[in-house]
């Protein structure tokens, strides 16, 4: 089909729930899309922080490939093979102790909302229900991590919200205003992706570990998009040197499938029984299998090479006229320009690079596998648009 064939169809049929840009992507190699004219990109978005790898990367889809030769799906029922290395890969990455295996972040997050409301319930009672989010924050869709995004402009249309939510800003006299003796958990992203691509002061996490170690409140970071490689360490949070009691992650963990997962530290291990949770999908074998090896390629001297793309790729953004700050961590940036945000994401796909934007700032997260001559093109197109 072209272009126009498809979005007809996508027009007639599809739920008018997103502001898609014109254009279709067919296939690609690496961190470069070819669309369905023939026109080629390069990729700075990954389908929002997901094809860590870039697309049609020879080792993933032999996994995948494999495990679909198998079995595609197995209910939760039965014991899965891609599962149990998977949890044992994360867990000894970790230090985790237990892992329950979603579809998404903000799955990821309802399992770790209920997990923190469960272990409260379990030691104190009734009573102690609320869970403190940071202004700024965004953790999903579904109602209750909607609930949890610290950002009014999501919350339009769709009150009454999940009762027992607050929000604080990112500072410590802020958070012992909001959190009380009410107050089971707090949660965080280390970057906050969606609001401008903004990397939390680590005096302040630091001190919000100590802050909740002191009153067993539970930490909570968010890795949906942090996670897996994109900050330059497997998860953004051993950066802070700070240790959570949940972690959830989704994007980029099955590079480019389906898949979420929560982990459980020490204090949660034990805190869920039968019946507690559960899904249908999650932990799909094959999401699995594609898992297993991103997390298996992850390893230190891959997260290294990733440091040194970032430093790269930060120099050579901050020297770009019209760029007035470089924010975010690793290869999760953001871009502060002269230039609307969603103007410059709209002039780069005319030129031939796909740049996403998160409220006034240009956002980018381009695979970890790019290449350098694939960012040094992708820079001479934003240095193009910028000038202009």
């Amino acid at each position: 089909m072209n272009f126009e064939e498809i979005r007809t169809l996508d027009s007639a049929y599809g739920a008018e729930t997103f502001s898609r840009f014109p254009v279709a992507f067919e296939s690609g190699k690496g961190a470069t899309l070819t669309d369905t004219e023939g026109k080629q990109y390069i990729d700075f978005g990954a389908g929002i922080a997901v094809n860590i790898f870039g697309v049609n990367d020879e080792e993933w889809k032999a996994a995948v490939i494999e495990q679909l030769g198998k079995i595609q799906h197995a209910s939760n029922l039965y014991y899965c093979e891609p599962q149990a290395k998977l949890m044992e890969l994360l867990c000894a990455r970790t230090g985790a102790r237990r892992v329950f295996f979603a579809n998404s972040g903000a799955e990821a997050n309802e399992c770790a909302f209920k997990a923190a409301r469960k272990y409260s319930v379990m030691k104190y009672g009734e009573g102690r229900s609320k869970i403190v989010s940071l202004k700024g924050s965004f953790h999903g869709r579904t109602l209750f991590t909607l609930t949890a995004t610290g950002q009014d402009a999501f919350h339009k249309y769709f009150a009454p919200f999940v009762p027992d939510m607050d929000y604080a800003e990112a500072n410590m006299q802020d958070i012992s205003r909001v959190a009380d003796a009410r107050t089971c958990a707090v949660i965080i992203e280390c970057v906050q992706g969606e609001s401008g691509v903004s990397a939390l002061d680590k005096n302040f996490v630091k001190a919000l570990e100590s802050y909740c170690k002191e009153r067993d409140i539970l930490l909570i970071c968010d890795e949906v998009q942090t996670g897996n490689g994109r900050t330059g360490t497997l998860y953004a949070y051993e950066q802070y040197g700070v240790q959570p009691d949940l972690v959830t992650t989704a994007k980029g963990i099955a590079g480019g499938l389906p898949l979420g997962a929560c982990l459980f530290f020490h204090k949660t291990e034990h805190v869920f029984s039968p019946g507690d949770h559960g899904t249908t999908f999650g932990g799909n074998p094959v999401c699995c299998a594609g898992a297993v090896n991103v997390i298996s390629r992850l390893t230190e001297d891959f997260l290294l090479e990733v440091k040194g793309k970032s430093e790269y790729l930060r120099a050579k953004l901050s020297k770009l006229n019209g760029v007035k700050a470089v924010t975010g961590l690793g290869m999760m940036i953001g871009l502060e320009c002269d230039l609307p945000a969603k103007e410059v994401a709209a002039r780069c796909l005319e030129r031939g690079l796909l740049v996403l934007s998160a409220h006034e700032r240009v956002r980018l997260v381009p695979p970890l596998t790019i290449t350098k001559a694939e960012m040094d093109e992708g820079i001479s197109i934003l240095r193009e648009v910028l000038d202009r």
